[in-house]
């Protein structure tokens, strides 16, 4: 749930990379041609394909650090992650909390130095394909965007609080896609500079201080001020056989780490609220522009999933205005309720506020123990009403299991204390409308 103090970050596999501000450049090796399908292993007709999501913790405290870590073979961490990424062989995965490195080189390197490696007896995975674009994390705003009198300095707290998205330097907390499928990279939408301000009915935080509404931004801090903490991606998948189905994936900030005026809870609720206009698509949507300049939404007949750590409970923790149900309440979204064994067993484990939710225990991805909130649901793969889901969990082995001290753990956790979720969707054609 939060992307705040030390994590560790983590990376998967290559072919396709977006690297610079602005107008990203695709790059496409030669490795990704029409033939890396078949290279890859995957039938050319699948019968179902699997996505997926998992934050990592691959985040690092130091730019540059995670490239360093990647380089070698030896990171405990990062075994970790890719043996937890290996044993679920999805075929599309989100990685969140993945620190940014330009031209797709930590993407690469954990491909090659820890994902295509089997781990502890986990077989090697193949991503061809990954896409991968800059964050607003750590991105200085320039402005004192926490009203504490002064403007922090880049690479500390303070400054991290007063970037467009927290973080002590640019892209820390980014996130990459891979896929042992092509992605239509001439379709790819980032949504990184749409501004807050720009969403229609945004509940933007009120200064308590004040009688004014929605005055805690000037009006020079909201020209500048971005919606997305990291980014917005609709990522085109390229299955056998259909249309593409539209990877939709972010990494909403906690609705924690602020004040009275709930910022952070404001800032997730529309950030999660951004997807849910865009798969509504028409007039509702109408209002969305992208980084190359296009806009609006989905259209009825597009497949979609939804993925990411959305920081944010359908019953318990500090969310604003229930801002999940936005999507777990949308006509056009199916939720599949994926569970695990693991997470009840935690929850009876670490007790305290667990014992108090509202929320059913075997729906939680995340294991907070060390915090107030508890253990919640955070981590969502979310499809459209027209894809027929086969099967859904969260990767959450108990105690009992030979893989939970390597992968899972208590407190402090081996690899992350988040947990992979994932869902298998039929190839075959979509039903309904």
């Amino acid at each position: 749930m939060r992307s705040r103090p030390t994590r560790l970050a983590l990376a998967a596999v290559a072919t396709l990379a977006v690297a610079g501000l602005g107008a990203p450049a695709l790059t496409s090796p030669a490795a990704a041609g029409p033939d890396a399908t078949k290279a890859s292993g995957k039938p050319s007709r699948p019968t179902e394909v699997r996505f997926a999501t998992f934050n990592a913790s691959l985040n690092r405290a130091a730019e540059g650090q995670l490239v360093e870590d990647l380089s070698t073979p030896g990171n405990a961490q990062a075994a970790g992650a890719a043996e937890t990424i290996q044993r679920a062989d999805a075929d599309v995965i989100l990685v969140n909390e993945f620190d940014y490195a330009p031209d797709g080189e930590a993407a690469e390197l954990f491909r090659d130095n820890y994902l295509t490696v089997g781990q502890n007896g986990a077989a090697p995975v193949d991503y061809p394909y990954y896409f991968v674009a800059p964050s607003n994390t750590g991105v200085p705003s320039g402005f004192d965007l926490n009203n504490n009198g002064v403007v922090g300095e880049p690479g500390t707290q303070a400054g991290g609080d007063d970037s467009l998205g927290f973080g002590l330097f640019p892209g820390q907390y980014g996130m990459v896609v891979y896929s042992k499928y092509p992605i239509a990279t001439e379709d790819v939408r980032t949504f990184q500079e749409f501004l807050w301000k720009d969403m229609p009915g945004a509940v933007l935080p009120d200064d308590p201080a004040t009688a004014a509404p929605d005055d805690w931004y000037s009006p020079e801090e909201l020209d500048i001020f971005r919606l997305s903490s990291k980014s917005h991606w609709d990522v085109p998948i390229q299955l056998p056989g259909r249309k593409p189905v539209h990877f939709l994936v972010s990494h909403p900030t906690p609705p924690s780490f602020d004040g009275t005026e709930d910022r952070n809870g404001r800032r997730n609720h529309d950030e999660i609220r951004f997807w849910a206009d865009y798969v509504t698509g028409g007039r509702t949507a109408s209002y969305i522009y992208d980084d190359q300049g296009g806009t609006g939404g989905l259209g009825r007949g597009q497949d979609f999933v939804i993925a990411g750590d959305q920081n944010a409970d359908p019953f318990d923790g500090d969310s604003y205005d229930d801002a999940i149900l936005q999507l777990l309440d949308h006509p056009r979204i199916q939720d599949p309720h994926p569970t695990s064994a693991g997470a009840v067993e935690a929850t009876q484990r670490d007790g305290r506020i667990n014992l108090t939710h509202q929320g059913p225990a075997e729906e939680d991805t995340a294991d907070f123990a060390d915090g107030a909130p508890g253990n919640l649901r955070v981590d969502y793969v979310l499809p459209s009403e027209r894809l027929t889901v086969r099967d859904s969990a969260v990767f959450w082995p108990t105690s009992a299991d030979p893989l939970f001290a390597r992968l899972i753990g208590t407190f402090p956790f081996p690899v992350t204390d988040h947990r992979l979720v994932w869902l298998d969707v039929s190839t075959a054609r979509s039903h309904g409308r």
